[in-house]
């Protein structure tokens, strides 16, 4: 093939966006040192690239997962959680008044009235020239 255009990619490709996705992520696999699959012909990365996926030595959905991976930060893992029935017996020993110790705090109770009585008691600032 002596030129690859999108048209040839976009069978193998359906999305325009996720064929770029996918040929600039593996132009930067081929520039850290992957191998190629096809013969470069003095050509550049991201056409070596364009060129795998249309001649699909390359699976667009091998190239998506492994896009995937490189882009995530944090990969989970499923451990099986054996001390949630220790934590959940933990939770039944324990007192409400232990868990929860604002229960136990008295507030002031004051009616509406009394509320607004004290704001009407309060003086306004002094008007200045300024303002």
């Amino acid at each position: 093939m002596a030129r690859v255009t999108v048209e040839d990619c976009i069978d193998k490709v359906e999305n325009r966006f996720d064929l770029v996705l996918l040929a600039s992520h593996r132009a930067r696999q081929i520039s850290q040192g992957e191998q190629i699959t096809i013969d470069r012909d003095n050509d550049k990365n991201p056409v070596v690239a364009l060129r795998e996926i249309a001649d699909e030595t390359l699976s667009p959905g091998d190239l998506k997962e492994a896009l995937i991976h490189s882009l995530q930060k944090h990969v989970e893992v499923d451990e099986p959680e054996a001390d949630l029935p220790q934590i959940a017996s933990q939770a039944e020993e324990t007192p409400d008044a232990e868990l929860a110790p604002e229960e136990n705090i008295a507030f002031d109770r004051m009616s509406e009235e009394e509320l607004l009585a004290g704001i009407e008691g309060l003086v306004p600032p002094e008007k200045n020239d300024d303002f």
